[in-house]
């Protein structure tokens, strides 16, 4: 088989084919024409979704999934090496690649445009996605959430360019050589796994030294935690900063977004996108899954979903809510991510949420972690009513939900944050 296998394997089988980033790799390759399957702990609507766009998806995860016509497996980073169709496909020689490693395979066949972040890389991707539609760039694009245009994580192009959402969890986006590499911003993110923030920072300069002399790479150039990674590169360092429209007619809320907006803009310009054709774009861009996304309504009250789970993303969510809202109470249903997490960074998580007027807090999200801290939901909201701002502590995503029904009002936002499985809270709320 080629060193490549990821661009001669006909059959290809997913090990947990529902998650965000793999189901996109799976629409890729359903589009080149490839016989694809997967398996997943549960059905869920991308699932079905990808049943019916031709995937074979089993219905258990189980070693007779893998047969000796599958030509490569790729499987979720956060599955055991020891599932029991890995060791199938181990068994049969079959070559397995992570996601990461499948994306790298696939996505540095192209022109890439890889955005990488701590925070607002999926919307800063979906916008790039737009810029380069109306551009007529025709990109194929891969992104880490469902884009409200499309209602896909995928987009095929037919162009030389490509565009990825590049995460930095375990160094992964190190398998993606892109020749224009975005960074929207730096901060101490996956404490589980880096040590500390130059840890962090070592890898985005292990990335940003990837890019060709010929390449550009776009960031803050001013920002303390960026400049040691952009300093002395070989390629074109270009500031987005300029192109922050305060005034930009767009939809989504807060200074961030239009941060986003100016990375995208700046990325677009030196592929020869003129700014006006990004402003265009960006007018209509109408976001992705969980992203500020307006659910409906709860007793007159308007029901935001949002995926913040980090400190700096919870404070831009609720700034966001608040330039949308002034004169409204805004309610902040909030689940915590991982143990590690809330604990490391647990007095930013505090003052973050406490700028919102009320809080209601699920139990955190373990994420497969053990809790070796000791750190709880209840402990961070004695902490948010120690500042001030009234918190209570809900067991159940129902009793959540039950409430909020009790609470809000036409004078009242409600704002559901988290990367866990608290997005059902706001479905539930506006059944």
């Amino acid at each position: 088989m080629s060193s490549n296998p990821a661009a001669t394997a006909k059959r290809i089988h997913f090990i947990g084919i529902g998650g965000i980033g793999m189901s996109a790799l799976v629409r890729f390759f359903l589009h080149e024409g490839r016989e694809v399957s997967g398996s997943d702990r549960s059905t869920s609507a991308i699932t079905e979704a990808l049943a019916a766009e031709g995937a074979t998806v089993c219905s258990s995860q189980r070693a007779t999934n893998i047969t000796p016509d599958i030509e490569l497996v790729v499987y979720t980073e956060a599955m055991m090496h020891d599932h029991e169709e890995m060791v199938a496909a181990r068994s049969l020689g079959v070559p397995m690649v992570n996601y990461f490693e499948a994306l790298g395979l696939v996505a540095n066949e192209y022109y890439l445009i890889a955005v990488a972040g701590s925070h607002g890389k999926t919307t800063t991707t979906a916008m790039l996605i737009d810029i380069l539609e109306v551009a007529g760039f025709d990109p194929t694009a891969i992104v880490g959430s469902l884009r409200a245009k499309t209602g896909s994580n995928f987009r095929a192009g037919k162009s030389k360019y490509a565009i990825v959402e590049a995460c930095e969890f375990r160094r992964d986006f190190l398998h993606l050589n892109p020749d224009v590499l975005v960074i929207t911003n730096i901060d101490y993110e996956h404490v589980d796994y880096y040590k500390d923030l130059a840890d962090v920072q070592s890898a985005f300069r292990t990335l940003a030294e990837k890019v060709p002399k010929e390449g550009f790479v776009i960031a803050d150039t001013t920002h303390a935690h960026v400049v040691p990674v952009v300093t002395g590169l070989t390629a074109m360092v270009v500031d987005y900063r300029p192109h922050i429209r305060l005034e930009q007619s767009i939809k989504l809320p807060g200074l961030h977004n239009r941060m986003n907006a100016a990375a995208a803009t700046a990325a677009a310009r030196v592929i020869g996108i003129p700014s006006s054709v990004s402003t265009e774009a960006l007018e209509g861009f109408s976001g992705t899954w969980r992203r500020f996304e307006y659910k409906g309504k709860v007793n007159g009250a308007l029901v935001y979903d949002d995926y913040a789970h980090h400190p700096k993303e919870n404070a831009a969510a609720i700034a966001g809510a608040r330039e949308l809202y002034p004169h409204k109470q805004l309610v902040v249903v909030f689940q915590s991510h991982t143990y590690t997490r809330t604990h490391e960074l647990f007095v930013d998580f505090a003052e973050a949420l406490a700028r919102a007027d009320q809080v209601i807090m699920l139990p955190i999200y373990s994420a497969r972690e053990e809790n070796e801290s000791g750190v709880t939901a209840e402990s961070l909201v004695d902490a948010i009513n120690a500042i001030g701002t009234p918190a209570k502590f809900v067991p159940t995503s129902e009793a959540a939900v039950a409430l909020v029904q009790q609470t809000a009002t036409p004078d009242s936002i409600v704002l559901v944050m988290g990367a866990g499985d608290v997005t059902k809270v706001a479905s539930l709320l506006t059944i």
